[in-house]
């Protein structure tokens, strides 16, 4: 059966996406989708962007994350069950494949404002306390370590190197996170980077002087 209605359409994919990532412990549960979601609006209403779009590419971003899903085309075979235009597809299908972030030297652009949009806000979700919280969680589901000082960060200048790191979670907030605050594409998102990106500074102040027992 093809779904028409697009508020329809909102409810069947959020039922699938939920379905699919209830239960996640890597930092990337159903809960993530739902914050990215409920951003991504609140950046669509700020930045005059088209809501279904942004709504439907926030609800489809994980489903074929490197990092989740090895086999790729799902988002396409979703989008394929449903009656959406072939420029609709095209749209959450292209925002979709370009979200994710590749290594501090590999450029990210989006093309449209609809995905600036939906990649700021999964880049919000990534930084602040939220951002803290998640990446501990990912690298406990990875069996990396915390820290470990003779290890330093690498900012990887292509994907491929990216997709390989291993290393112990601090040196991601130098490899990625901290890095986020800059590579904002929307005013909207970068104005609400800048709290975010001082909670983490704040934090590793703090996780640096108690591993040195200064604190």
């Amino acid at each position: 059966m093809k779904y028409h209605d697009k508020k329809q359409i909102i409810r069947q994919t959020e039922d699938f996406i939920r379905a699919r990532f209830t239960g996640d412990s890597s930092g990337h549960d159903w809960w993530h989708i739902h914050r990215v979601r409920n951003l991504a609006l609140e950046l669509a209403k700020r930045e005059n962007a088209d809501e279904f779009i942004v709504e439907m590419a926030a609800l489809l971003h994980d489903l074929d994350d490197w990092k989740l899903n090895q086999t790729g085309n799902q988002v396409k075979k979703w989008l394929d069950t449903l009656l959406l235009s072939e420029d609709e597809s095209f749209h959450i299908l292209s925002i979709t494949e370009n979200v994710s972030y590749k290594g501090a030297g590999v450029p990210t652009p989006m093309s449209s404002i609809e995905g600036k949009v939906v990649q700021d806000a999964d880049r919000l979700d990534a930084i602040g306390a939220i951002g803290i919280a998640r990446t501990f969680a990912y690298g406990g589901s990875r069996d990396r370590l915390i820290y470990h000082p003779d290890t330093t960060p690498e900012l990887h200048q292509s994907f491929d190197s990216y997709q390989q790191n291993q290393s112990h979670t601090i040196n991601h907030f130098y490899e990625k996170l901290l890095l986020l605050k800059d590579r904002m594409q929307t005013k909207s998102g970068s104005e609400m980077a800048g709290h975010r990106h001082r909670v983490m500074e704040n934090f590793l102040d703090e996780f640096f002087k108690e591993w040195d027992g200064i604190k």
